[in-house]
């Protein structure tokens, strides 16, 4: 049975570690709030470049870029996005699983398949598991500029062209609110499959011209659908750690009141058997 000491020494313990989690809450708030402003400002561009696109891409304009030719897949390439840091509850977990779930039924479609990594949790995870990772980047955790994005998006784009893989797919979390985060994804590579419906499709001037519109329109899309995935991913991260620590907080306090009761009990056990034995030896030396 744990003494008054031990119980007390416990108590002390869980104080500080609820102390800690409520200090982890209000910083993942104020993080919080910065990602979401930064999300939501780029929202309606990312939006208004994606609907450009799709109006400018015509039926058979494979040729004008190399990101819009489709070629037959042979090697599908996963990119998964997680964070560099924990105790964000299954925040990483689930991105990861759903990843692991793409790579697999694209392997059961018979395709060659490769997997980068964003966030030192996924990559990790794969090198714990001795799975070769093409490529990695950490270190992005709460520190996403459009810089990194941009060296991500080289990336797949010189991979692509190059066919070291035929498709590229993302995998991350899609903020919807503070206590819900979507699993998405995404085919980023190749860039093209938009279906036109009929009496939709327009005429366009193209000033210098069609090819030199493409060549920089379509690396800077892909470039904001990766730093979007990015500011979106961070946001859903703090959410999460904020949910997390709120209720790390309160599971510590039912504790707290938990040992405070068990501690009381044995407090009133201990004094009510002291009397006892005082009681006791006065009866004895009244005899």
């Amino acid at each position: 049975m744990a003494t008054l000491r031990d119980i007390k020494r416990r108590i002390n313990s869980i104080k500080s570690t609820a102390k800690i989690t409520k200090a982890m809450k209000m910083v993942s708030a104020a993080k919080l709030r910065r990602a979401q402003d930064r999300m939501f400002a780029l929202r309606p561009y990312s939006d208004k470049i994606s609907a450009v696109l799709s109006s400018l891409a015509q039926p058979g304009g494979e040729d004008m870029h190399p990101l819009l030719r489709v070629r037959p897949r042979k090697t599908v390439e996963v990119l998964i996005l997680t964070s560099d840091k924990g105790l964000c509850g299954a925040f990483n977990a689930n991105v990861i699983k759903a990843g692991v779930n793409l790579i697999d039924r694209k392997k059961r479609e018979g395709f060659e398949t490769s997997v980068s990594t964003i966030g030192r949790k996924a990559r990790d995870y794969f090198k714990r598991r001795n799975i070769p990772v093409r490529k990695a980047w950490t270190g992005l955790s709460g520190r996403v500029t459009f810089t990194s994005a941009q060296e991500v998006a080289a990336a797949l784009m010189e991979g692509y062209i190059d066919e070291t893989f035929d498709e590229v797919y993302l995998v991350y979390n899609e903020f919807k609110s503070v206590i819900s985060q979507r699993i998405t994804e995404v085919r980023l590579l190749p860039i093209g499959g938009v279906e036109h419906e009929e009496g939709q499709m327009k005429d366009f001037l193209f000033e210098p011209s069609e090819e030199e519109i493409f060549r920089r329109l379509l690396p800077k899309s892909l470039e904001i659908l990766v730093y979007r995935a990015m500011l979106e991913s961070q946001a859903s991260e703090e959410a999460a750690r904020m949910t997390a620590m709120e209720n790390a907080t309160k599971n510590a306090e039912d504790m707290i009141d938990r040992l405070t009761l068990e501690y009381n009990k044995a407090r009133q056990a201990s004094i009510t058997k002291e009397l006892m034995d005082i009681v006791g030896g006065a009866e004895a030396l009244k005899e």
